[in-house]
């Protein structure tokens, strides 16, 4: 048989071989190293018997799927770990993830003691060096293995498996799990590791289910690979927003108000009402949109009407269901049906497209609860939510208008080189979810690829994540643990309109349905400002800041000067602050920075007489210039909305 390497070079054998085997003939060092392998394009375990021609490509830890078998065999590692160190705990399910990987029990909850302790097990059954053995069952012996054993989620998933599956176990000494693989050839090959954390988590992802206790972990090839991910993830808690933006005085939560119900407070506040003060201002005056109003409820016919009560009523906010003599109600999900009956309210001609509506839209999802997190999954959020009515024959035009909107949107932020793009299209296998035929769902999923393709954009394309109207662009961001979230969502839809009667007279006279864009600008508020924490650490540009400036007078003789200093900023639009603790002037000067206040102006005997300040900033940009060249300054950077690089100099430590 002739094996085709990943170099291109032919290996020859007379008899069949283990992927192993063939790694160990190319190199001791490489087999050494192996992890698995890949045979014609899919991976497999290096146990595998190869007895006919093939491509072949040996796996390590430097490629992400040998990386992903390493983790798998850690996770079952600590699996066995968790057994001896707690007989009673029950196995879940134990997978490899992007950042490691994690393991499944029914017990009580860990501590970081306990994860302590199980990695000092860890750390004996690896030095053992069990091979890891794959073997199968049938059906009823694998069912009656599971029972005897005291394993009834592992019960459950063999009997959730298909009749012709093959149920696969691996054993390595005297501990076995369910599981299909591929793993590494035995338990010395988890050489570097990490316990990172624990958290409780729903058998099978259903707050029906199950209560269980989850442990995180990672390991990697090196010990300096692992130090480095350590060390991203120590970066990633700090810049955490659901920590950093509390512990800023941004927002806060309250168990009596209710879980994805964040109070913002008036620094968050503030930071909120420039994002939305910037844009209104820049789709109304620059982008040519008029802005509606509508109300955060409606009655059940309105939904009925657009579709939303057939497929999205799970995730609505009900009121008055199967109360008699009441109008079931429920809180709005999304502004578009409202802003269709703003534009039906006239009469419009071909002339008045594309209509551009766009509103600082709250709205309620019925998230679950095991969905919430900080600010970017929340049950109310507000959103910089449009919709634009055209012309067939301005629909693509306008869709790449959107797209730019958003990409600037990215630009000013500073976070455009952070998303990706995807054109989220519908299930074929699935039309019951959503309106329409094929036809059209092909055709304007076409368009978007069109548009995509001619904008020069990197994108992939996601089966199943449309909306049941119509396909989408979604430009999706991670956060700082890796987990992916839309920003902003761009949506062609052909057909909702005749569902609402909507039209405009074209040049002839007759009535002609239009097309709908949904998008958002920036999208919600919410989401964004926690992707804005983790993206600067909480040291944002200047102009989003709710607090720009801080003065420091030396002495208390000098909090007049101080106070007329603030009072001329603020004339100047620039929110500024007075510290008038009797502290030493150091300690105002840390404070400053540990608060990320991105300037602070030190104001003496000398800067009174002479109108000046002394300046001290996270930019460098340090010395004493009249209190006017600095006013002008700040406002420039303002009115940019200028990013800047952050520099500590000795002044500003």
């Amino acid at each position: 048989m002739k094996i085709t390497l990943k170099d291109g070079s032919v290996k020859e054998y007379a008899e069949a071989k283990s992927a192993y085997d063939i790694a160990l003939d190319i190199s001791e060092g490489l087999a050494r190293a192996a992890c698995a392998c890949e045979i014609d394009g899919e991976v497999k375990d290096l146990r595998t018997v190869i007895d006919g021609d093939c491509h072949l490509n040996i796996l390590t830890a430097k490629d992400p799927e040998g990386l992903r078998v390493l983790r798998h065999t850690a996770a079952h590692v600590m699996a066995e770990a968790v057994k001896q160190v707690r007989p009673d705990a029950k196995l879940a399910i134990g997978p490899a993830i992007d950042t490691g990987f994690y393991y499944d029990f029914d017990t009580e909850p860990f501590s970081r003691e306990d994860l302590d302790q199980i990695e000092k097990a860890m750390k004996k059954i690896i030095k053992k060096g069990a091979r890891l053995n794959y073997y199968e069952l049938p059906r009823e012996e694998a069912l009656k293995k599971m029972e005897e054993a005291g394993e009834p989620f592992k019960v459950e998933l063999i009997q959730d498996l298909p009749e012709d599956a093959v149920i696969s176990f691996y054993e390595q000494g005297e501990f076995f799990d369910l599981c299909a693989g591929p793993h590494l050839m035995n338990t010395k090959g988890v050489k570097a590791y990490k316990l990172t954390s624990s958290s409780m988590a729903y058998w099978r992802g259903d707050e029906n289910k199950a209560r269980l206790q989850r442990i995180y972990g990672s390991a990697f090839g090196t010990k300096e690979e692992l130090e480095e991910y350590l060390e991203a993830l120590e970066d990633a808690k700090r810049r955490d927003h659901n920590k950093l933006g509390r512990d800023m005085g941004l927002f806060t939560t309250v168990d009596v108000i209710g879980q994805g119900l964040p109070l913002f407070k008036p620094k968050g506040t503030k930071m909120i009402m420039k994002l939305q003060r910037w844009i209104e201002d820049l789709e109304d005056n620059e982008w040519g949109y008029v802005r509606t109003r509508t109300p955060l409820m409606a009655k059940s016919d309105l939904y009925k009407i657009s579709g939303h009560w057939d497929h999205y009523v799970d995730g609505m906010f009900v009121l008055n269901k199967d109360v008699e003599d009441k109008e079931t109600m429920a809180l709005r999900p999304m502004t578009c049906p409202f802003q269709y009956y703003v534009y039906m309210s006239e009469q419009h001609s071909y002339r008045d497209l594309p209509y551009r509506m766009s509103e600082t839209s709250t709205l309620f999802r019925n998230e679950d609860s095991g969905e919430m997190h900080g600010l970017t999954r929340v049950r109310q959020f507000t959103i910089t939510e449009g919709h634009l009515v055209v012309r067939p024959d301005q629909m693509v035009e306008e869709f790449k208008q959107c797209m730019a909107l958003a990409k600037y949107c990215l630009e000013v932020l500073g976070v455009e080189s952070d998303v990706t793009y995807h054109l989220s299209k519908w299930d074929p296998e699935n039309k019951e979810k959503y309106i329409g035929d094929a036809e059209v769902w092909e055709e304007t999923e076409g368009h978007i690829r069109n548009i995509l393709t001619e904008l020069g954009v990197n994108f992939t394309e996601d089966v199943g994540e449309a909306a049941f109207y119509g396909p989408k662009v979604d430009i999706n961001a991670k956060n700082v643990y890796g987990k992916e979230d839309t920003m902003i969502t761009i949506q062609w839809d052909a057909l909702i309109a005749k569902q609402f009667g909507m039209y405009y007279i074209d040049q002839n006279g007759e009535k002609k349905m239009p097309y709908i864009i949904h998008r958002t600008s920036m999208g919600c508020y919410e989401r964004t400002l926690a992707w804005l924490i983790e993206k600067y650490a909480g040291n944002f540009p200047t102009w989003l800041c709710p607090e720009q400036v801080r003065v420091l007078p030396i002495s208390d003789k000098y909090i007049d000067y101080a106070d007329k200093v603030a009072k001329h900023l603020k004339e100047h639009g620039v929110d500024v602050t007075v510290d008038k603790r009797s502290e030493k002037i150091g300690y105002k000067i840390r404070e400053r920075r540990l608060d990320r206040v991105p300037y602070q102006l030190v104001v003496g005997e000398k800067e009174e007489a002479a109108g000046l300040v002394s300046v001290g900033s996270r930019y460098g940009d340090n010395g004493q210039i009249s209190l006017e060249e600095f006013t002008k300054n700040i406002c420039e950077e303002i009115r940019t909305k200028e990013i800047r690089e952050i520099v500590t100099t000795p002044s500003d430590k």
